[in-house]
């Protein structure tokens, strides 16, 4: 058995998750991730994938972010035909976030078509919403902790990371003529204390490793969360302003819902109105009620529905533009949380446009910040931020929350890797910029002393000859 490893994306770069596993000439893409951020990463996503993807027998997918789901619709009307593996929960964040990811790619290509600031004469979207339906009829999903045979002798299992619902980590097992081998992609690790998901399951075996280093140059305490948030609240109503929150709808929005009820309910902080304008985090709220198993939140039933704290009465769900479109107009002080995260796309670009100009209003950062985001740019003092080709005069204040990012930082990342009950021939770091991942690469050969390798886009490597 000849197995060998192609790093499509997510290589020196947090975005564009795609790992082209190969065994005996099967091939299995893990994870199928938009690229997102600086624009010679961007413009990766529109050139052909450097393999035939028609040649690619099934997609294995560690979680429904855009950055590891986002290319699946493309890669869909490129000629994939196979079957796409994912967990229960995966499969209906994935029905959510790829019809709306679809929605808005068809939107910003006929905005740039209105505005004129494309440099294409008709912009077209990189997908459209047949792209992403075709991509949900070929979704088989299943649950954690079961043995998914793949091919003769290569089978899969989901393992919970506590990142995001259904999040969770893959472990390939090979069975050869003398011996098993296995391999596990860590997906995105969650954290150990998070107050809504459950912590990541202990990672025992693992011949070869990729693993995630979003955070893994850095510390991120959770501990001083609430506290800072709160005061971030009270400052804008001293204002008699709005707070915008750019959060990524699955997971960042319902932990800040989390946080700010219980600020609210603890007096902390006044009763505010919070407004959640983004379609898809209204749905994958829903999700959280219906997937209770997946985090703490308590879920009851009452009168034949399910309730918890995400139906307080203070909290509104703008499910039509109206609404959005309404919020523009607010002056007296409110919560808007708004997708998406990075301010790449979304309402949220409609809130930036109308609000950073307003010396009252607050945007506040609660999540990791790209290269060559808007969200980046303004947290390093940009004057001004392109918005619908609009040079956008920041005169708000910018603000910054750490300890809400659903990754582990460098020492859960280690906590996470001390279960292993050997060394692995090798450990890819992999999913963070490269100072993060070399810096973990270089702590991990230290503490543990493991052989690391920090892999280069396109790169190939042979794992296994011969098994």
């Amino acid at each position: 058995m000849d197995v060998s490893l192609k790093f499509l994306g997510a290589a020196k770069s947090v975005t564009g998750s795609k790992y082209l596993l190969t065994v005996d000439g099967a091939n299995i893409l893990v994870d199928g991730g938009l690229f997102q951020g600086l624009k010679e990463l961007r413009e990766r996503n529109w050139h052909p994938l450097p393999v035939d993807v028609q040649q690619i027998d099934m997609i294995v997918v560690t979680h429904a972010h855009i950055d590891h789901i986002g290319y699946l619709p493309r890669l869909v009307r490129d000629g994939f035909a196979g079957t796409i593996l994912c967990t229960h929960a995966t499969a209906d964040l994935m029905t959510i976030m790829l019809k709306d990811a679809a929605k808005l790619q068809e939107e910003e290509a006929l905005f740039a078509f209105k505005r004129g600031y494309s440099k294409h004469a008709k912009p077209e979207p990189l997908f459209n919403e047949a792209d992403a339906l075709n991509v949900l009829s070929m979704v088989r999903s299943y649950p954690m902790d079961k043995s998914i045979e793949l091919l003769e002798h290569v089978s899969v299992m989901f393992r919970n990371t506590g990142h995001l619902l259904g999040s969770a980590f893959v472990t390939f097992s090979l069975e050869g003529d003398s011996q098993t081998k296995t391999i596990v992609f860590s997906g995105d690790v969650g954290r150990y204390d998070d107050p809504i998901m459950r912590q990541p399951d202990a990672l025992t075996t693992a011949d070869v490793l990729i693993v995630e280093s979003t955070y893994g140059d850095r510390t991120n305490p959770m501990g001083d969360v609430k506290s800072r948030l709160a005061e971030v609240v009270n400052e804008a109503v001293e204002h008699s302003g709005c707070i915008v929150i750019p959060a990524f709808a699955v997971g960042r929005t319902q932990t800040l819902m989390y946080y700010l009820h219980h600020l609210m309910a603890e007096r902390r902080i006044p009763t505010l109105p919070i407004f959640i304008d983004s379609p898809m985090a209204i749905n994958a709220t829903d999700l959280y009620e219906r997937h209770a198993s997946n985090h703490k939140i308590d879920v009851r039933k009452e009168r034949g529905e399910l309730i918890s704290l995400f139906d307080s009465p203070n909290i509104h769900f703008c499910n039509t533009r109206d609404q959005s479109k309404a919020l523009n107009e607010r002056k007296s002080p409110a919560i808007i949380i708004s997708a998406s995260g990075m301010c790449t796309g979304g309402r949220i670009l409609h809130h930036l446009h109308h609000r950073l100009p307003r010396e009252s209003d607050t945007i506040l950062f609660v999540g990791y910040q790209g290269e060559g985001t808007r969200g980046r740019d303004m947290l390093e003092g940009a004057p001004t931020i392109r918005v619908f080709g609009d040079d956008v005069p920041v005169k708000c204040r910018i603000r910054e929350v750490h300890g809400l990012s659903a990754h582990a930082d460098q020492p859960e990342l280690l906590r996470w890797l001390s279960s292993l009950t050997h060394s692995p021939k090798v450990t890819f770091i992999t999913h963070g910029e490269e100072k993060a991942a070399r810096a973990l690469g270089r702590t991990i050969t230290e503490k543990f002393g493991w052989n690391t390798v920090v892999p280069e886009y396109l790169e190939t490597v042979n794992l296994f000859t011969g098994i």
